[in-house]
């Protein structure tokens, strides 16, 4: 079943695969890395002008990775505001995805905290580097495959 914004994007000759709507009835879609940054300019315009939030996931140890993000269209004078999901899947060999920043400046963080943890790199992200882990860390500590070091050292534990 498509909803709304699928069809929007139908009609428009945009490229996505409808996922169906979450247990709140927002709509879920997937686009590909390489459509992401243009389809994310048309939803700012079209009026989601709030990142609610994003995040990434290992869907399975040797799988894809996943970058999601919650967007809202607010608009004055609007109880509830419309909502839509979009769920990006790029390959663990090479996880990169364009970065919405330059659309949406609250992504910066949040992405950055997703390139930490899974390794997803945001392409033009502008300070796109560790905020969790130490720069000397290695590997991505969310993924699934991940081997923890089995050592652990407290610093200025006081």
């Amino acid at each position: 079943m498509q909803g709304r914004f699928s069809v929007w994007l139908v009609k428009h000759g945009l490229v996505h695969r409808s996922l169906g709507f979450d247990y709140q009835g927002i709509e879920t879609l997937q686009i590909k890395p390489e459509d992401w940054h243009s389809i994310a300019v048309i939803l700012y315009v079209y009026g989601y002008n709030y990142l609610r939030s994003q995040c990434a996931y290992d869907v399975a140890p040797g799988g894809l990775l996943a970058s999601v993000y919650h967007l809202t269209r607010i608009k004055y004078g609007v109880d509830q505001p419309e909502e839509v999901c979009i769920k990006v899947f790029a390959p663990r060999s090479n996880p990169r995805i364009p970065s919405v920043f330059w659309v949406w400046k609250s992504s910066d963080f949040q992405e950055r905290e997703s390139y930490d943890m899974l390794g997803v790199s945001y392409e033009n992200h502008p300070r796109l580097k560790c905020i969790l882990m130490p720069e000397s860390w290695i590997g991505w500590p969310l993924r699934k495959d991940y081997i923890a070091p089995n050592f652990y050292e407290i610093q200025d534990a006081h």
